[in-house]
């Protein structure tokens, strides 16, 4: 049997389990976050915005009164930076052995975030990285103008 058909988080939309300590997905509904809270999260990201239709209201108080860690990291859709992965690189490495639920609105932002963040930190191949990011979307022109524009830009790692 998969490992996805046996991890409870599936119900969560757009739901991906990329590593042990590694889940992505869309907007988590209340009862959900209790549900990824009994399951063992300890960090929860959302790149989403805090004031937009699909968001949750006061998720980051509500994630804290499970016990969990928030951290909001919105990321515009129109406007994607490198300043904006740069904080999500730096949020990971602060939470490293942490199980993690990384979401926003439909799973398509944290994809290419962590796409980028294997090429650029974990030295995945740039095919490899894209094919598993094409699993999720085809990012439109914005997402691979910014895709191109983080990859362009010299590595210190």
């Amino acid at each position: 049997m998969a490992m996805a058909a046996l991890d409870p988080l599936v119900v969560l939309k757009d739901y991906r389990r990329l590593s042990e300590t590694v889940c992505t997905s869309g907007q988590p509904t209340q009862m959900q976050l209790q549900q990824v809270a009994s399951q063992g999260i300890e960090v929860v990201i959302n790149l989403g915005l805090a004031e937009a239709d699909y968001a949750l209201p006061n998720e980051g108080a509500w994630v804290e009164s499970l016990g969990l860690t928030y951290v909001h990291l919105p990321v515009r859709w129109e406007t994607p930076t490198i300043e904006a992965f740069q904080q999500f690189i730096d949020t990971l490495q602060t939470y490293p052995t942490q199980s993690k639920l990384i979401h926003c609105a439909a799973n398509k932002r944290v994809s290419v975030f962590m796409a980028l963040y294997r090429i650029v930190v974990e030295g995945w191949s740039q095919a490899e990285a894209i094919a598993d990011l094409h699993q999720m979307w085809v990012p439109d022109a914005t997402w691979q103008a910014f895709i191109d524009q983080v990859l362009a830009q010299p590595r210190s790692v």
